[in-house]
């Protein structure tokens, strides 16, 4: 049977990957999937701890699996207004190395 701590491994596993890339990659693209690959990790353990805390009729407490439906909704926004803002740096700028983006200014 899977454990509670066999989820929140895979979860800190999934977000120490996220924070790796993130810290050391400069492509504004993967630093982006990083990002969503971190914020995926936090779902999982919330979906995690929402199913092993148990009420006292012993059914599962859905209130963080609530919350992570409102999460992934609003990561759904931001992945919209993050392209669209890639996008526009590209355009601009003509890369997506962050180094090479050193003003928000055209």
């Amino acid at each position: 049977m899977v454990t509670l701590n066999d989820y929140l491994f895979v979860s800190g596993l999934l977000f120490a990957i996220g924070f790796a890339g993130v810290m050391l990659r400069r492509n504004i693209l993967i630093i982006f999937m990083c990002l969503e690959l971190m914020l995926n990790a936090a779902n999982l353990s919330l979906v995690a701890f929402s199913r092993f805390n148990l009420t006292p009729e012993r059914t599962p407490n859905y209130n963080a699996q609530v919350l992570v439906f409102f999460i992934i909704t609003v990561a759904a926004a931001e992945v919209a207004v993050g392209l669209a803002i890639i996008v526009a740096l590209y355009r601009a700028k003509q890369t997506v190395q962050v180094n090479d983006i050193n003003k928000l200014q055209f």
